[in-house]
């Protein structure tokens, strides 16, 4: 079976998308600095494809003989917006900071793992503590009692 005449329209559009968009548009190139901190920048990448065509037979000018004809046409369009940069430091770990958006509401997210590790220390330190003084009375009890 021949290929319809909108295939065609169809698969050059892709082409030319795929050739537009690829990973790195959405993940930029990392850059390194003096420090050792390393910041990506992430953009967002929306794009809208669309074809159509019709065809038909139309008379020929000179005689009762028809023709076959088609029209179509095909578009696509791409939107990249910068959202933010990944900033991966030896100080401070992995973090997203957004170009705009709600500052705070990002910040808070950010700081979730380093509560979650002071939390964790602070038990720690709690437990350790409770076991010392465990520790502490039966030394004192034993030592009553030798005495």
């Amino acid at each position: 079976m021949a290929e319809h005449p909108i295939q065609g329209l169809m698969k050059t559009a892709m082409e030319s998308i795929k050739e537009m968009v690829d990973v790195n548009t959405i993940v930029g190139d990392a850059v390194e600095t003096s420090d050792g901190t390393v910041i990506i920048p992430i953009s967002r990448v929306s794009f809208g494809f669309a074809a159509g065509g019709g065809g038909g037979n139309f008379p020929e000018e000179e005689g009762d003989d028809m023709l076959s004809g088609f029209g179509g046409g095909s578009g696509a369009g791409v939107s990249v917006r910068p959202v933010g940069f990944l900033v991966c430091s030896p100080q401070n770990g992995v973090r997203f900071i957004p170009i705009d958006g709600n500052v705070i509401y990002d910040r808070l997210l950010d700081m979730v793992p380093q509560v979650l590790n002071k939390l964790q220390s602070m038990f720690k330190k709690d437990a350790n503590s409770k076991d010392n003084m465990d520790e502490l009375a039966e030394t004192a009890e034993t030592q009553a009692n030798a005495h």
